[in-house]
């Protein structure tokens, strides 16, 4: 048994009328996959990818292909 394990996640935010969209930092590389609502502009973060398996995961967790992901700089 592996002492340490990802845990499953469960989608926990509404999609309806949600963006999904990573946003990067230019100066570090970092970046964080997330949901912005158009209206408000608000950005919820949802996890950090840190590679392609997290960006994936991402894609399968809430239903989006790669190409409707938006990026923010």
């Amino acid at each position: 048994m592996p002492l340490f394990h990802r845990k499953k996640r469960e989608p926990r935010f509404d999609m309806a009328g949600r963006i999904p969209t990573i946003r990067a930092s230019i100066c570090t590389g970092e970046q964080v996959a997330g949901l912005k609502d158009p209206v408000t502009g608000k950005f919820t973060e949802v996890m950090l990818i840190r590679g392609d398996k997290d960006l994936r995961e991402f894609c399968e967790t809430y239903g989006v292909r790669e190409s409707d992901i938006k990026r923010e700089w």
